[in-house]
């Protein structure tokens, strides 16, 4: 059997993966040390659902550590369930501007917290990453 013919792309050096996942074990811990629920997603452990916050090491070369924020299966099921029935974007119903909003506020306070605690904090491509915080170290 012949390999597909295109190209993946790079993974990032040992070096620099090393130096992501101590980062990411320095996010959590801040993370955590503000009251925040925070697991690395990446490790595996915890249900891949559980609500706070889910820090996780892109292990392409370009990648790098990120934060995203998950709510409670509730609100995410109800929200993903609306999303199969198809929904208007420009009005959409209550329950799914409610989710938005909690993502949004969640990105604005995971991005303030680690700020505050000296990381250098930046908005990642939104497809790529959608409402994650990318991290890319402490602040210089």
């Amino acid at each position: 059997m012949s390999r597909p013919d295109f190209d993946l792309p790079p993974l990032a050096p040992p070096g620099v993966l090393a130096a992501w996942d101590d980062l990411a074990d320095r996010v959590c811990r801040e993370l955590a040390r503000a009251g925040l629920p925070a697991r690395r997603s990446d490790r595996g452990g915890d249900p891949p659902t559980a609500p706070g916050a889910e820090v996780h090491v892109d292990r392409l070369a370009d990648g790098g550590v990120h934060v995203d924020w998950t709510t409670d299966d509730e609100l995410r099921t109800a929200a993903l369930e609306l999303f199969a029935r198809g929904v208007d974007f420009d009005n959409p119903p209550p329950l799914l501007r409610h989710h938005r909003t909690v993502h949004a506020h969640m990105r604005a306070a995971l991005s303030g917290i680690l700020a505050s605690a000296g990381f250098e904090v930046a908005e990642p491509d939104p497809h790529t990453y959608g409402t994650a915080v990318h991290v890319k170290g402490p602040c210089p």
